[in-house]
């Protein structure tokens, strides 16, 4: 009898262990199928996020608004659910673990494609069909040695006053990247279908150029197909903030990995922005937000203006009663409420008059292109050609009631000297 029982339960010990091993090998094999599907999903994505990165758009095709035409963001609150994260974040990756000994991207414009490979037969008949491309334009044409000494000479000088050897001193001038408040990078705009990273400033062409980041990134979409004309786009969508994507998005997109992908993007992306002379960007900002009915800028601004330096303890409540009534804050309300310590302690300037150098970090961010708005035309132009796009897209014109620089001594010569003086210093840094 003692003998069985043993044996009983050696049969079931047995029996056990066969189960789990056959649990186990099941389980196995499950997980295997698992990663096996889990690596063909994920490369997929990879594949196809690689292919979108490294695409650019075909050559030009009208896209003039049709009656009835609805236009459609493709970006909600800076994300794209067609585009996953871990893609994004190993498109990345693999960008920058590309081999450093590519030439540089302006070495890149200079070189010259040959014809397609079937052009060499009948190539009398079929040069018309491939020359006048304006996909062939961008190889055209070579960057001139002044323009490039030019752009160094612009950078030389960021870096020259960002240095701690120089004697000009502002706020936030020696504070690292990682000082900076995700708030204060909401105007760092990245395409990185095209990688380009622009850090617009109001009042310096930022209309036009977002106007080129909406056609460049695809972010909105005209009956389904991404607009291809930067005039085409309704004026309501231009300053969209759900249609750009923002360093100051990435925190909610990527939490943690934000900053790290910032600064992949800092070093591999082609980084620009256009400054202006300060004074005469603070007239445009005046002209724009207070010459005009806007009722937002009203209420926020001029009647805090009104009341504290234009003798009107009641002004009225609205933007048009006070047009009606000839009431509306002079530019020398507007300076004097730049100039009041009170102004900023209540809250930071707004964009529109906001320093250059709190706006776009020169100091802790090496850009590639500096542009003026004083030469807009010859700096566009030659931004489009290092960004290899000038085939695909044009700036559109400058616009006619833009404020001209010839009109800050009349617009300044009844502000008294101490006042442009003190308003100076506000500014030194974006002037220098």
């Amino acid at each position: 009898m003692p003998s069985r029982v043993e044996s009983a339960e050696e049969q079931r010990e047995r029996s056990n262990k066969m189960g789990k091993s056959r649990l186990f090998r099941i389980f196995l094999i499950l997980g295997s199928l698992f990663m096996i599907l889990l690596i063909i999903i994920y490369w997929d994505d990879v594949g196809a996020t690689h292919f979108y990165l490294h695409t650019t758009i075909s050559g030009p095709q009208s896209s003039r608004l049709p009656p009835g035409s609805r236009s459609t963001p493709r970006h909600k609150d800076g994300n794209d659910k067609g585009t996953s994260f871990l893609s994004d974040i190993d498109a990345f990756v693999n960008q920058f673990l590309e081999s450093t000994s590519e030439p540089s991207q302006e070495v890149k414009d200079e070189s010259t494609p040959g014809p397609p490979v079937n052009a060499s037969k009948d190539a009398g008949k079929q040069e018309e069909k491939y020359v006048p491309k304006r996909e062939w334009k961008i190889h055209l044409t070579p960057i001139s040695a002044e323009k490039r000494q030019k752009q160094e000479d612009r950078k030389q000088l960021m870096h020259d006053l960002c240095s701690v050897n120089s004697t000009l001193d502002f706020p936030g001038k020696s504070r690292t990247f990682d000082d900076i408040p995700n708030k204060e990078l909401d105007h760092l705009i990245v395409d990185d279908r095209h990688g380009i990273i622009y850090c617009y400033v109001p009042k310096v062409a930022c209309t036009n150029w977002k106007r080129i980041m909406i056609v460049l990134s695809e972010s909105l979409l005209l009956n389904g197909v991404p607009y291809q004309d930067p005039l085409d786009i309704p004026t309501e969508h231009i300053h969209n903030s759900s249609l750009h994507l923002t360093f100051n998005k990435f925190w909610k997109r990527y939490g943690k990995f934000s900053r790290h992908l910032m600064k992949i993007k800092l070093k591999k992306y082609t980084k620009f922005l256009f400054v202006r002379d300060p004074f005469v960007r603070l007239i445009s900002a005046y002209r724009n937000k207070f010459e005009q009915v806007n009722e937002e800028f009203y209420r926020r601004f001029a009647v805090v203006m009104l009341k504290r330096y234009g003798n009107y303890s009641d002004p009225p409540a609205s933007v048009v009663d006070a047009f009606t009534a000839g009431i509306r804050p002079s530019f020398s309300n507007f300076i004097q409420y730049l100039l009041d310590p009170q102004t900023e302690k209540e809250m930071p300037f707004n964009e529109h008059w906001r320093q250059v150098y709190r706006l776009c970090h020169p100091c802790q961010i090496n850009y590639d292109f500096i542009g003026k708005l004083e030469t807009l035309d010859e700096d566009a132009e030659h931004l489009l050609r290092i960004l290899r796009v000038d085939n695909i897209i044009q700036f559109p014109p400058s616009n006619r009631n833009r404020t001209a620089s010839s009109w800050e001594r009349d617009w300044f010569a009844n502000i008294p000297y101490e006042s442009r003086r003190k308003l100076y210093k506000l500014y030194e840094a974006d002037f220098k």
